[in-house]
């Protein structure tokens, strides 16, 4: 079993000089902030790409699931990497990698490499997303506060809006605006992978590695039935991830005439923004009052998206991206508090790569099978579809956790084989 490491900073400094717990944490939530804007980036970009390369939407399509698939599949494998090799150098290899996806990103020339690009991208992200997760949960104060779970939730999707908020600025102000994005994500992810030398390690490498490469999803026995009951908010909500970061910037070229890409790059970094904001401001409240709240939130959300592409109003639009991100954020958020409690250290990269296996499931195949339909009905309508799905999605979701716990009631059976059960374990068996 992984060990946490109980030793002082003072005596692990004499062996090298390592970072305070604090400042180690807030790096780890840097990094994950910068791998997830890395992972947006590329968004605002697909039209410019699109009309550089001259490539289809079924083109799009693909280099996105390549993307997701990839992920996934670093998820199931080396996503539980850091409970057996220790954290640090299973995050400064997933970064390097990540230097080394942005270089392709910088040097393609055509479709062929940037599907090389998202391939390598994707492996660095599935690396990257448990091991961070983990670091934030290792490295929180131990005051009770639950910043870990926060910031978990927080810094993943204040990086997806910096990436589309960054990434348009320089599309539309910047010379050279594919190639400097990535020259600047390679300058960062560098950085952070150098600077992994001074994070303290907080697990102890034990034998196994290997054998936990094998394709799972490996959920703690303590926090299944969590999991389970979490699912369906997790589901939501990054399905609603998935229809504005896949949709979202070309529905506001066709549908709202909407040309400057840095407005485009803020209406979706809008999503993201509230969603943090929203996530601190619940962070207080009960997990389930969070999820049932913020489920709520995001269906008057997403249904508030539907009446926007119903009546052409761009004011609706950019209102219902900052309704919706906020439903995501606290209903994600309360899914994180209710199931990070029940890990032990040991167990807190697999529970988070389970997660995000959910997560980017949900995000990826509504929009895969969106970017397909729009060949066909277009973009508008597929849209609609997608928004309406997200809202009968959400809707299920509240019923379900509105739905109360049945309790079966214990007969003289059950109570006969208690007491035997009582009668013959043995004194001290407590």
């Amino acid at each position: 079993m992984t060990t946490v490491l109980d030793a002082s900073p003072r005596q692990r400094a004499a062996v090298r000089r390592v970072l305070p717990r604090g400042a180690a944490f807030w790096l780890v939530a840097a990094a994950t902030a910068a791998l997830l804007a890395a992972s947006s980036a590329p968004s605002p970009l697909y039209p410019v790409l699109q009309a550089e390369f001259g490539f289809s939407a079924v083109t799009l399509t693909t280099i996105f699931a390549v993307y997701v698939l990839t992920l996934l599949a670093s998820l199931l494998t080396v996503g539980r990497l850091s409970d057996y090799l220790g954290r640090r150098p299973v995050l400064a290899a997933a970064l390097l990698v990540e230097a080394v996806a942005m270089v392709v990103f910088l040097t393609a020339d055509g479709v062929g490499w940037l599907l090389v690009a998202r391939a390598v991208q994707g492996v660095a992200t599935g690396a990257a997303v448990g091991v961070l997760g983990a670091y934030l949960l290792d490295l929180q104060p131990g005051d009770r506060s639950r910043l870990g779970s926060l910031v978990n939730s927080v810094a993943p999707t204040t990086g997806l809006g910096l990436g589309a908020v960054l990434t348009g600025l320089l599309i539309q102000y910047a010379p050279h605006p594919t190639r400097l994005v990535f020259a600047l994500l390679t300058a960062v992810f560098i950085a952070l992978a150098l600077a992994t030398v001074a994070l303290p390690e907080t697990v102890r490498p034990i034998p196994g590695a290997l054998a936990g490469l094998r394709p799972q999803v490996a959920v703690p026995p303590a926090a299944r039935r969590a999991f389970a009951a979490a699912a369906p908010a997790m589901t939501a909500t990054w399905a609603l991830g998935g229809l504005i970061l896949s949709v979202g910037g070309s529905l506001l070229g066709s549908e709202f005439d909407v040309r400057n890409h840095a407005v485009v790059g803020v209406v979706i970094g809008l999503f993201a923004g509230s969603s943090a904001a929203a996530a601190v401001a619940v962070r207080d409240l009960r997990p389930a009052t969070m999820t049932r709240l913020g489920t709520a939130i995001l269906t008057a959300g997403t249904g508030l998206f539907v009446a926007a592409l119903a009546a052409s109003s761009l004011t609706l639009f950019v209102l219902a991206s900052a309704i919706a991100g906020a439903g995501f954020g606290a209903a994600f958020l309360g899914a994180l508090h209710s199931l990070t409690q029940l890990a032990q250290p040991h167990q807190r990269a697999a529970l988070l790569s389970a997660i995000y296996v959910v997560s980017y499931l949900a995000l990826s195949i509504p929009a895969v099978v969106a970017g397909l339909l729009i060949i066909h009905i277009g973009l508008r309508d597929t849209a609609l579809g997608y928004g309406a799905f997200v809202a009968l999605l959400a809707v299920t979701t509240l019923v379900v956790a509105a739905r109360p716990r049945v309790t079966r009631v214990r007969t003289r059976g059950d109570l006969a084989r208690d007491m035997t059960a009582c009668r013959t374990r043995p004194l001290g068996a407590d």
